[in-house]
């Protein structure tokens, strides 16, 4: 029996707008084994969101496949979709406006076992209780709202409302980038800490590599909807093939004043991605850019076994 919970096959999500087609994901194929993380990273607008609302079926697919465990669940009935919701779950970027204002902690994390079917009473109580001591939140904020906490707190929450529907696979939509630099690394062990202890395995979008870095097993770079670069997190940030990617790592910032950096300033126009033409979408920015590159739309490659790069001319080291 394989050990892939998640396979992409080629998916897609077009969306409709009145120049044509907005190509938001464009063929992404990618597979996730059980227990692992796949870093999603790019710039804002390549798609990274999209692509894991359309994995939680929160967006209906263009075309290509979803595969978990071993199904088919592209196209699925209610009540398949309602039993994926118990399995699948996704922590919102923004820790505020993702929680009911009207709602205290207790009934943030009760909704969803209510939704489920579950009574109120002393068992309902002990999993919230519970859920609060896994999250990190003392108890005594139980009745309390989400205006009278910070963001780390609300995060928490937000991590509490996911967990609480004991699911094997969680979407982590930039949990994050809305907070302050040390709330982000408890943030960032907390989910570490808890996917361990439950083997939980989490799709992590954001457009940090340092933060990518520290928590994925993989590393998928996204450009304008399309997978340009993927391999495990040390291969990628040992051996970076794609111009992109490069760029993305030279961006990270360095703790280290004395230190000299090789910046990488991209010039150019970014392409459109309503019906983009058959070329590379990174051309209009890319110092190594081609005629080839320009009317020649580049497929995946394998430059070293498990990485795969989407260009002509990959930068070899």
């Amino acid at each position: 029996m394989t050990d892939t919970i998640l396979e992409l096959q080629n998916l897609k999500k077009y969306f409709n707008v009145p120049a044509g087609e907005l190509h938001a994901v464009d063929g992404v194929t990618v597979k996730i084994r059980k227990g692992e993380t796949l870093g999603v990273v790019g710039e804002s607008g390549c798609g990274k969101s999209t692509l894991g609302r359309v994995v939680l079926h929160l967006l209906d697919n263009t075309d290509g496949k979803i595969i978990y465990n071993g199904e088919d669940i592209t196209k699925v009935d209610r009540k398949k979709l309602t039993e994926l919701r118990h399995k699948q779950q996704l922590i919102f970027q923004d820790p505020f406006s993702s929680l009911n204002p009207r709602m205290t902690i207790y009934q943030q994390l009760a909704e969803p076992l209510l939704i489920r079917g579950e009574k109120r009473g002393a068992e309902m109580d002990k999993k919230i209780y519970d859920m609060m001591d896994t999250v990190g939140l003392a108890r005594r904020l139980v009745n309390t709202y989400p205006h009278e906490l910070d963001g780390g707190r609300r995060q928490r929450i937000g991590i509490g409302r996911a967990l609480i529907m004991d699911p094997e696979f969680i979407v982590c939509d930039e949990p994050v980038s809305a907070l302050d630099v040390s709330i982000q690394a408890q943030i960032i062990n907390l989910l570490l800490d808890i996917q361990e202890k439950k083997q939980l395995t989490y799709i992590f979008i954001t457009h940090d590599l340092s933060v990518v870095r520290f928590i994925s097993t993989n590393i998928m770079v996204m450009y304008l909807g399309q997978m340009v670069e993927y391999a495990s997190t040390e291969e990628l940030f040992n051996h970076t093939y794609h111009p992109y990617t490069r760029a993305l790592l030279s961006a990270v910032p360095i703790p280290d004043v004395n230190r000299e950096v090789n910046r990488i300033h991209l010039q150019g126009e970014v392409t459109s991605p309503i019906n983009p033409k058959k070329a590379c979408r990174f051309a209009s920015r890319c110092m190594y850019a081609t005629d080839k590159c320009r009317n020649e739309e580049p497929e995946l490659q394998e430059i070293a076994p498990g990485h795969v790069v989407r260009c002509h001319f990959p930068l070899m080291d």
